[in-house]
């Protein structure tokens, strides 16, 4: 019997995780399907408990339903309950078991696939939110020096730097305390889904040898602009983190880690 798998999310017309993961079973002539479900905001759980009768196996969960995912599962593993939010389920022996891959899928992206060792490396988040909140542990474990969470709302950024603290070098500011003096950028809001720009002084760039998109398929978007123009190094957008924590699920679920370069090459947008 195939087994079935899905991503969960509102909206869902552009989502590319039903290509990434039939390129995955592909590699390894897994008998499985993968479909994209647009679930009705007030019913997201309803609509997970209807496919689990169905025979589903597991799903990823995109937004805006992260975080009622962590909160419906008989167990959250620790970087779901670090974060407050999932963005993985699997289902098994009837429970629904909780994970969270993308701050593990960005830190393969940028060391792996971008060659930008973060070991001693100082990090600038722009944004507080879910994408900084999953980023935090594994950028901590790979042994950045230090990271800084800027935000319009300072409270919001101290309190997502409390999350892990004690386990090494993170403070908080606002936009407008932003120097110089960091290695890797990452644009964390959502301010390039519509093309803003978040109000970073164009000196956080200098000297950086990486800045991050962490939306992706836009292109050059204004941060990126900004970066490159400001005197970054590299830039790149979250196309390879967005593959990369796909082959974190795929191996959860199916015990096999995929080849993940040719399926970014397909999907990579030039930054012109």
């Amino acid at each position: 019997m195939t087994d079935r798998y899905a991503v969960f999310g509102s909206p869902l017309g552009h989502t590319k995780s039903p290509f990434i993961h039939s390129a995955f079973a592909a590699q390894f002539g897994e008998d499985m399907s993968y479909e994209a479900v647009e679930a009705p905001v007030d019913g997201f759980e309803a609509a997970v408990r209807a496919f689990i009768a169905a025979g589903g196996k597991g799903i990823n969960v995109t937004v805006p339903f992260k975080v009622r995912a962590e909160a419906m599962a008989d167990e959250a593993l620790e970087a779901a309950n670090i974060c407050g939010a999932s963005n993985c389920l699997k289902f098994e022996d009837g429970r629904i078991i909780a994970d969270n891959f993308d701050g593990v899928g960005l830190v393969r992206d940028i060391e792996d696939n971008l060659g930008v060792e973060l070991k001693g490396k100082r990090v600038l988040f722009a944004g507080a939110g879910g994408a900084t909140r999953g980023a935090l542990g594994p950028f901590l474990e790979a042994g950045v020096a230090g990271i800084c969470i800027a935000n319009r709302t300072v409270e919001k950024a101290e309190e997502v730097a409390h999350l892990l603290g004690p386990r090494g070098s993170i403070h908080a500011c606002g936009y407008d305390a932003i120097g110089q003096g960091f290695d890797v950028v990452l644009n964390a809001t959502s301010a390039s889904l519509t093309g803003a720009l978040p109000p970073l002084p164009a000196v956080a760039f200098e000297g950086a040898e990486l800045a991050y998109e962490m939306v992706y398929g836009k292109g050059k978007t204004p941060f990126l602009a900004l970066a490159e123009n400001s005197g970054a190094e590299q830039i790149a957008d979250g196309v390879g983190m967005l593959v990369e924590q796909a082959a974190e699920a795929f191996q959860w679920w199916r015990g096999k880690r995929p080849n993940t370069r040719p399926v970014i090459e397909d999907l990579t947008i030039p930054l012109e």
